[in-house]
């Protein structure tokens, strides 16, 4: 930390120290390779679905747009915050410079408002699919595909960038130690000693509007195809439009609701332990389960990638 001359003596912050892992010392090599194959499993599996995406024609289709979106957040999401985790098991103090703080905070509110978005953008496509057949095709067009992806990442770029000006405005007076494993905006805001109301205010009102504003159009979305498919009078017809929506449904319960319990927790917030699994399972543990919720349940994907892994062998000459 360095000093500055004026009126009061100020310590200005160059860096923070994390205290998320500060009480487990004889694991550290454990937990570096545990991350370190949570992070590869999350750059794989996300991987090929991206890239399946691509590659497979019969995977051009609005729900697959979205998806391939959601698998390339998901690869951003995990690369701005386990490479610095990883790199600081390996030191005895755990770092993260002023400028690379921010910089992490930024990219990752980014990333976590456009899933938002997209999750809610998914959820409308199920809706049309399912309670809107004959004019899914117009509904869920090309171009109408692309102004939902645009607006969702000028969403998240706009709540991100917001957030990231606020911080920088805020005064640390040399408190340096963050509870956290990775740089965020409440974490930093309990460590400010500046008047942080309008930060706070900005945070409440990016939760109204971004995180519960699209989980009710998704909500409300469930609401329409749920009865749509309680009309369904065959349990057939019933079990594969309920289907088509199963794996979205699982991963919007899941990441909204640990999003809502990293964002919306009590002003005093938890213990630090408790604090580290809640952010280990938001940035860490979602985006490596998300591949593998999208491709077990998922028939069109499983069969993409056998027809990838089959050229693959009959170009290679391996038996098939």
């Amino acid at each position: 930390m360095q000093s500055m001359e004026g009126s009061n003596r100020t310590l200005v912050v160059t860096e923070f120290i994390f205290l998320g892992f500060s009480g487990v010392h004889r694991g550290q090599s454990f937990l570096f390779l545990l991350f370190l194959a949570i992070y590869l499993f999350t750059l794989v599996g996300n991987g090929v679905i991206f890239t399946l995406i691509q590659l497979d024609s019969r995977l051009h289709s609005p729900m697959y747009f979205f998806l391939s979106h959601l698998a390339f957040i998901d690869i951003c999401y995990s690369s701005v915050t386990i490479p610095k985790i990883l790199v600081n098991f390996l030191r005895q103090r755990h770092t993260i410079s002023y400028n690379q703080c921010i910089a992490q905070m930024f990219f990752l509110m980014i990333f976590s408002a456009t899933q938002c978005a997209l999750l809610a953008a998914m959820a409308y496509d199920r809706y049309a699919a399912i309670c809107q057949p004959l004019r899914y095709a117009h509904l869920m067009s090309r171009s109408v595909c692309v102004s939902l992806a645009t607006a969702s990442w000028t969403c998240g770029l706009l709540a991100s960038t917001i957030h990231t000006v606020l911080s920088t405005n805020l005064a640390f007076c040399g408190a340096n130690r963050i509870h956290h494993i990775f740089c965020d905006a409440p974490p930093l805001l309990q460590i400010a000693c500046s008047d942080t109301y309008v930060n706070e205010m900005a945070l409440h009102v990016a939760s109204v509007f971004v995180s519960l504003g699209t989980f009710l159009l998704v909500v409300v979305s469930y609401i329409f195809i749920l009865s749509a498919i309680l009309r369904i009078r065959s349990n057939t017809g019933r079990h594969k439009a309920f289907s088509t929506c199963a794996a979205h449904l699982v991963v919007v319960i899941i990441y909204f609701g640990m999003a809502n319990v990293n964002y919306n927790r009590p002003s005093a917030g938890y213990s630090l332990e408790v604090d580290t699994l809640i952010s280990t399972l938001y940035c860490i543990i979602i985006p490596m389960l998300n591949p593998l919720i999208y491709s077990l349940r998922n028939k069109e994907v499983k069969e993409a990638l056998r027809k990838v892994l089959g050229g693959l062998k009959k170009d290679s000459g391996l038996p098939q």
